[in-house]
């Protein structure tokens, strides 16, 4: 089992024909994602690596049935994007999009959540079905399968998720799903969110949670680890030497007076009884220790 993506999963890319779009539709069509159809408002007929584009996502639902949505649209144009997407009715859309304004990303956040479509990022590396399916710009050879199940990872950064990740993989750890959720204010998803995912998926064995500065959603997934998660969990918080006040290259990262620090982070998920890696190295390697206690 796999979360979110699969092999059934068919996509449309919105935004399709633009150089980063196409860029990445090649690697993902490579992976195996079924990119089913694209979109850009007046190029129907066209075709992107062989796939059919159309006007609208609502032509490209009718006439392929995706069921699932990528967004590369700039940002001035990337809320309306989601919103057609949702209209469509879609059931999952990856906003890969930066830069979008708060009180649009507000009003996207409360549309997903009204019509129950699954909305990942913005500012998310997307979503990656380890050897199934990949729905985003990870550099995919960072990650690795193993037969038998492994660990979920759910992240902030996309960065250190690939630095991560080819940490595991280099230790024998393979990943089962790897979620970005975004590294600004408002996401669609939360850590808590994905955290309920992975504990009904029996493939994944333990979860690796990717946290850094600013918000409270480390601490919220803290808690909720608390109250029962049954699965091994490791974290690891960026920023512990950040200045207050300072943004950290993610919106969402910032510092405002005594809220959002490392600091914080890491104590809420130590009492949590969560073991937090000093560096991504030992992070990796204290997903290994867990999952070998685990199997003991």
């Amino acid at each position: 089992m796999v979360v979110l993506v699969n092999e059934s999963t068919r996509v449309v890319v919105q935004g399709i024909t633009g150089r980063q779009a196409s860029f990445h539709v090649r690697r993902m069509l490579d992976y195996g994602t079924k990119i089913v159809a694209g979109v850009r408002p007046g190029k129907r007929g066209e075709r992107v690596h062989g796939v059919p584009v159309y006007d609208s996502v609502e032509e490209a639902v009718k006439e392929t049935g995706a069921n699932a949505s990528i967004i590369f649209v700039p940002a001035p144009a990337a809320p309306d994007a989601f919103m057609e997407a949702v209209e469509a009715g879609l059931d999952l859309v990856v906003v890969i999009t930066e830069g979008i304004p708060v009180h649009d990303e507000l009003k996207m956040y409360w549309r997903a959540k009204e019509s129950g479509t699954i909305m990942i990022g913005p500012n998310t590396p997307g979503v990656l079905s380890v050897g199934v399916a990949h729905l985003g710009i990870m550099p995919t050879g960072a990650f690795s399968r193993k037969e038998g199940g492994g660990v979920g990872v759910v992240s902030r950064s996309g960065t250190l998720t690939y630095q991560v990740c080819q940490y595991l993989s280099r230790l024998g750890v393979g990943q089962t799903t790897v979620i970005g959720v975004g590294g600004d204010r408002i996401t669609g998803l939360d850590f808590v969110d994905v955290l309920e995912m992975f504990e009904e998926d029996e493939e994944t064995k333990g979860v690796l949670l990717i946290g850094e500065i600013g918000g409270t959603m480390e601490e919220e997934a803290a808690k909720f680890i608390a109250r029962g998660f049954e699965k091994p969990v490791v974290a690891y918080v960026a920023g512990v030497t950040a200045p207050p006040g300072k943004k950290m290259g993610h919106a969402g990262a910032i510092i405002e007076g005594r809220r959002g620090t490392a600091e914080s982070k890491i104590k809420a998920f130590e009492e949590a009884g969560v073991p937090v890696g000093r560096t991504p190295l030992e992070a990796a390697e204290l997903v290994k220790r867990a999952l070998e206690s685990r199997m003991k």
